[in-house]
Parts: C-alpha cells; structure tokens; sequence
C-alpha cells in the first residue's frame, strides 16, 4: 500500500526506440524526463524489449513499427495487473501506442484509475488522399477518446474537429508540444563546416510520401542555389532510396536518421533556414526544435503548425506548394538577411507560446486535478482552453 503523502505515479503508455527519433517518441522521452525532474513518479510502459529498466514495463507485441504495434492475446490483463500492481495514480497514453487503443478507456475506468490521453494524429484542412486518410482515423479514434478523462491536443482547430465528431468539449485540452528552450537554443556549431557549405538549408523528419520531400529538392533545385548553399536532410524512411537515386546533386546531403539530440541540434544552429512541406501534420516537434534554435521556418498551413508559425515564419499553401515553395526558397536564398530576422521572430514565438517548461506546469495541474489528494508539485495553476 502506497504511502498517503507520496508522489503522484502516472503510468506512461508511449513508444521508445534505440533506432528512430521521430515526433511521437520524442514527446515520451521529452514529457516523461521532465515529470521526473518535477517529482513525478513515472512508469514507462512500452513495447521495445531491448530499452527496459527498472522504471518501465515492457508488454509482449508484434511491432510491425513503433506506429503499428499489434499485442498479443492476454496483452490487456498483464497491462490491468501492471497497473493494479503498481498502484498508479493516473493513465497516460500517447495515441497510437497498440491495438490495445480502444479499449484502454474501459479497462482504465473498471480499474477505477483516471486516464488522460494525448492525440498525436495528424491532419490536413484540405482534402488530399492523405487529409482524408487521416480524418477516418480521426472518426475511428472518437468513441475512445470521449470515453478519456481527458484528450490533449494541440491546437483550437483540432478542437473542433474533435467536437465536430462526438468529442465532448469538456474533456478536452489544447496544451500544444513543448520544447527545451535551453536546450534547444541558438548556438556555435561546426555543422556547416562539416558538410561544406556557407550557409545551409535543412529538414529534420521522415522521408515519407506525405512529407512532401521530393518537392522541396526538386524546388531547391530549380532555384539553383549557388555549390556552397546546401540543402541537408536528416531522417530515413519509405522513400529515401528512391529521392537520393533520383536527386543525386553535391548541394543535397542525405544523412539518414541521427538519433543522437546533440548532433542534430548542432545541424539546426548551422541552418539558416528549416523547411516543413507536409501534407499532413499534428504539431510538428522537429519545426519547433528548429524554431526554438532560431532558425528561419517554412512550413506548409496543414494540422497546427500553421497556426503555430503565422507571423512568425513562412506558411505556404498546400495548394499552390510548387509554387510557393520555389518562391520561399528564392528569397532566402538572394536575401540572407530575411533568414536571420524570421530567425529572431521564430525564437520568440517558442519562448512565448511551446516551451516544455509551460508544457509540464499544465500537465502538472492536469493530473492533481484528476487525482487530488496527492501532494502538490511544483506548477502553475491549470487553466482549461
């Protein structure tokens, strides 16, 4: 029996990976060292069998990739028994996490334990292949999340959305990503050295269709940058092999996925420019990385990162992505000193609006106000949007 004064103990339901460091496992690893350094008491529940430790939980699963995660037959009672056993205070889960998705709400109120889930699927304004894709998702995913205690999302728009399909407001949270603003901050770095180049140009991400990858090179091409203006990508995935055979150009640079932080914090301070020309998206964690390091950011207005960027970087239409593409790149290419004023404005933004810091003081608030009776921790008051 847990002691009445001790912390609150949230067991986290995400994704970890020794080879991938995408946007939904960088939220865990990011979200869940910060509790703990706030003293929160945090217990991974995961899928990777080869990252366990003392403070995780690793469920048996057919892990076809860290987003199509099939459990195996028992899989939902070792997970009752796990929370049963260690006594916790609050359910946590980062949305996709298993097959078990659906019916984690109902195991979680049978256990009589609060449960809070963060919805990371994205989504587009305009029906594309991939817009309309990811809206059935969205219908699919309703019904559980209305049975949630609480749905975290990241921006008003995606609000609505969620209402518009069953979704009460009430439970509802617009707390959007966060990031280590002193960490990922502007710095030195040798980067441009390292790759050769004078200035630089980057996307941080996968290289997916979806992505809009083999837009950006083949617009960056066409404006004909000069041979000491690189363009570097930093990710692997699905259409990798294909972009590098057919954009074989020295001013392109694939370097495949880095999931060492220091390295591509080090690639974005080197970046005079970061460009993000998605069809679809959530909240892109990688765009306000390389905002937050003061880097000058093109995004297309698909998800919440145009809502997250207007004013203070470049948002183009998907639409006329061509088009806009080409003209984006254009001008900070003849005008360099565009790159280190929207530089300055994207920084700014991240302090005032995605800090991690800010990020935690509400989630704090969240998850004492879902198990009161626990000792208060260090936070601000929880305001609901």
């Amino acid at each position: 029996m847990r002691a009445a004064d001790a912390p609150i103990r949230v067991a986290w339901l995400g994704h970890r990976s020794a080879t991938s460091g995408d946007g939904i496992i960088t939220y865990s690893r990011e979200i869940t060292n910060g509790l703990r350094t706030r003293g929160v008491d945090v217990v991974f529940f995961h899928h990777e069998a080869s990252l366990a430790d003392a403070d995780s939980v690793v469920l048996d699963a057919l892990s076809l990739s860290h987003r199509l995660v099939i459990s195996r037959p028992g899989s939902r009672r070792r997970l009752g028994d796990m929370l049963r056993q260690h006594e916790v205070d609050v359910v946590h889960v980062s949305f996709s996490f298993s097959s078990l998705d659906f019916n984690l709400p109902k195991l979680c109120h049978q256990l009589g334990i609060p449960i809070v889930g963060t919805f990371h699927v994205p989504f587009g304004q305009r029906p594309t292949v991939w817009s309309l894709t990811t809206s059935a998702v969205y219908r699919l995913y309703a019904q559980a999340l209305a049975e949630c205690n609480a749905v975290i999302i990241f921006s008003d728009l995606q609000r609505e959305i969620l209402v518009s399909l069953g979704v009460p407001r009430e439970v509802i949270q617009v707390l959007p990503n966060g990031v280590d603003v002193d960490k990922y901050a502007p710095g030195e770095s040798a980067k441009r050295a390292h790759f050769n180049a004078a200035r630089l140009f980057s996307y941080v991400g996968r290289l997916d269709p979806e992505k809009n990858v083999a837009e950006l090179l083949g617009a960056f091409l066409a404006a004909d940058p000069p041979a000491d203006l690189k363009l570097v990508l930093v990710g692997g995935g699905a259409e990798r092999r294909r972009l590098e055979r057919r954009h074989h150009d020295p001013r392109v640079i694939f370097t495949g996925t880095i999931t060492d932080e220091r390295e591509r914090i080090d690639i974005l301070r080197a970046s005079d420019a970061f460009f993000l020309p998605s069809e679809v998206e959530g909240l892109s964690l990688a765009m306000l990385e390389a905002m937050a390091c003061g880097v000058a950011t093109v995004a297309t207005d698909v998800g919440s990162d145009g809502e997250a960027l207007r004013g203070a970087g470049l948002v183009l239409d998907p639409r006329r992505l061509e088009v806009e593409l080409l003209a984006a790149l254009r001008f900070l290419i003849e005008v360099p000193e565009a790159c280190r004023l929207l530089g300055a404005l994207a920084r700014q933004r991240v302090l005032e609006r995605y800090s991690l810091a800010t990020n935690l003081d509400r989630l704090i608030e969240l998850y004492q106000a879902l198990a009161p009776g626990r000792p208060q921790l260090p936070g601000r008051a929880f305001v609901k949007r």
